[in-house]
């Protein structure tokens, strides 16, 4: 198609091509994951390789607010309604079919549909079981999915699940980069005449990927394999027959008929590099020449002239050390356990309930509406439906407000590092609860908010050690600034508002007294019924103890550092 970019057409990016084309290959490898900057072709690339599959292949792109029946299918409930009986109203896997699904911001997506996008992927049926509805239907296709690491990592069970994954970065050679703004240019300029001119090259590939097969994978090759996913760390058994898997189908590629070591050494950073993270703060990857060396003791020396793969093993990626959480909780204000991701009505999240309603309807309970429908007619009561709306596992965490003192009081080196590091705990524990967190940090004359709300504790934690410290104490504007943060939030997640200070206040509004200026603010978060934490970080033979002051006017939770160890901590 014209308005494509031809897939052979892409500049570089060979390691993202490989991935894509093995996926395409051998289905069962899984998803292909592409983590990388914003205009790196990762879109281009994936629209690329529908042109190539066999026939008229689709290209369906899986929104972010999609719910999951419009992703995996549902009744029709206009032909029941209708008295046309039960007919399935196929969802975006059945579009897919065939072709390629692509969903952009992988990361951002709900747990429960990545995993579906991911079951469906290895084996190439959708079997939907919920709600009165039974049904499945071929769904073969291509699963990629995209993210910009800065808006958060996907959690670790969920990025284990991708089969391949591709670091995809801009290249840095100019000459490069001239050449992709050059074919980019002519093909904006005139889309048909530059498809036309790679045609023998697209239909060219597209004939050899129709042709190829997985190769056989010798059975001496696996114990290698095996050797080598336990060198790297990888977790169960997904990565060695990804790696088996992969390995066949770059022989099979190559045309050849049995894989060897040097194919298991090419797909060895695709299908492993993105299997080493353990903690949210631990970037995906391997440090240094850590797989070069897994690979050599696990495969051998490579052949002479053997260059590797240019892929992962080159990437530095600094190794966190793990953090334990620090488990905290806010009042929800919704119903459910205090402090947990609740359940409620709305679009998204797996279907547990229905309820009657009479306002405008968030999502409707298909089968319950059926059903409540028939039986108003059956008993004469109404001839109208009677819309029945879902009630979905929404599970939405909270959005934590650190207010974090960053003024020449707790400017000592030892002292802030404590902080960093007790703050970092409450960051581990807001990713494993899908919490968003900001940052707001107070110094000087006044407060700003250094991180607004965002998924991506990584961007937060980043951010928090670059702050700049020094200056006098305004802490009545970190709580108020805190505050207004904290009543603003309007994606009905329930704050929890952490102010982490020594007390010592000594700047405030015109005219007023600083600490009393910062208790008025902490009554203010009292009766706003704000769930807020006070976390003490005065050290030294001399303490004032302001803060339990502070919490108390707050009706906070006290706590020091010292007692951010995790075992001291329950959830609230």
């Amino acid at each position: 198609m014209s308005s494509r970019y031809p897939f052979s057409a892409v500049v570089g990016q060979d390691d993202l091509k490989l991935a894509l084309l093995l996926a395409a290959l051998d289905p069962g490898i899984g998803g292909v994951l592409l983590r990388g900057q914003k205009g790196s072709a990762k879109t281009t690339v994936a629209r690329g390789l529908a042109a190539l599959l066999p026939g008229v292949a689709p290209f369906a792109e899986l929104p972010l607010g999609a719910t999951e029946d419009r992703v995996v299918g549902t009744l029709d409930l206009r032909a029941v309604l209708a008295g046309e009986g039960s007919r399935f109203e196929p969802g975006l896997l059945a579009a897919a079919d065939g072709g390629v699904l692509y969903v952009d911001e992988v990361n951002l997506l709900a747990d429960h549909l990545v995993d579906v996008l991911l079951d469906v992927a290895v084996s190439g049926v959708n079997r939907v079981e919920r709600e009165g509805v039974s049904h499945q239907h071929p769904a073969r296709f291509v699963l990629i999915g995209s993210m910009n690491p800065e808006e958060g990592e996907l959690r670790p069970q969920l990025l284990d699940r991708f089969g391949l994954a591709v670091e995809v970065v801009a290249s840095q050679s100019p000459a490069e980069r001239a050449e992709v703004i050059r074919r980019r240019l002519a093909f904006d300029a005139d889309p048909a005449a530059f498809s036309a001119a790679w045609g023998d090259t697209e239909r060219l590939l597209a004939e050899r990927l129709a042709s190829a097969r997985p190769a056989e994978v010798p059975d001496e090759l696996l114990e290698p394999i095996a050797a080598l996913c336990v060198a790297v760390g990888a977790e169960g058994l997904r990565a060695d027959l990804v790696l088996a898997r992969g390995a066949a189908a770059l022989a099979g590629w190559d045309g050849r008929l049995v894989a060897t070591v040097e194919d298991v050494r090419r797909v060895a950073p695709l299908a492993l590099a993105h299997r080493r993270r353990r903690t949210p703060f631990e970037a995906p990857g391997m440090a240094g020449d850590e797989l070069d060396r897994a690979l050599d003791d696990a495969l051998g020396a490579p052949d002479e002239g053997h260059e590797g793969d240019g892929g992962g093993a080159e990437r530095e990626h600094p190794m966190a050390k793990p953090v334990a959480p620090i488990p905290l909780a806010a009042v929800a204000s919704t119903q459910g356990p205090s402090g947990r991701r609740s359940i409620v009505p709305g679009t998204r999240g797996r279907l547990v309930g229905d309820r009657p309603t009479d306002g405008p309807v968030a999502s409707v309970a298909v089968t319950a509406t059926v059903r409540a429908t028939a039986t108003a007619r059956a008993e004469d009561r109404s001839s109208s439906p009677v819309v029945r709306e879902a009630i979905r596992d929404d599970r939405c965490g909270n959005l934590v407000i650190l207010a974090v003192d960053t003024s020449g009081s707790m400017g000592v080196e030892r002292r802030m590092a404590a902080v960093t590091g007790a703050v970092t705990g409450l960051l581990v524990d807001a990713y494993q609860r899908r919490d968003r967190v900001a940052i707001v940090g107070f110094r000087g004359d006044g407060a700003e908010v250094v991180v607004r709300p965002t998924g991506s504790v990584e961007v937060a934690r980043a951010r928090l050690s670059t702050v700049t410290t020094g200056g006098r104490t305004p802490l009545a504007a970190g709580i108020d600034v805190a505050l207004e943060l904290a009543i603003s939030s309007v994606d009905g997640r329930d704050p929890l508002l952490v102010v982490v200070s020594d007390g010592r206040a000594t700047a405030g509004p015109v005219g007023q007294d600083p600490v009393e200026a910062a208790l008025a603010a902490a009554e203010r978060v009292r009766r706003r019924g704000v769930t807020a934490v006070v976390v003490d970080a005065e050290e030294g033979p001399t303490r004032l103890g302001l803060t339990r002051q502070l919490a108390q006017a707050m009706g906070a939770r006290h706590l020091t550092l010292d007692e951010l160890a995790p075992k001291a901590l329950g959830r609230s």
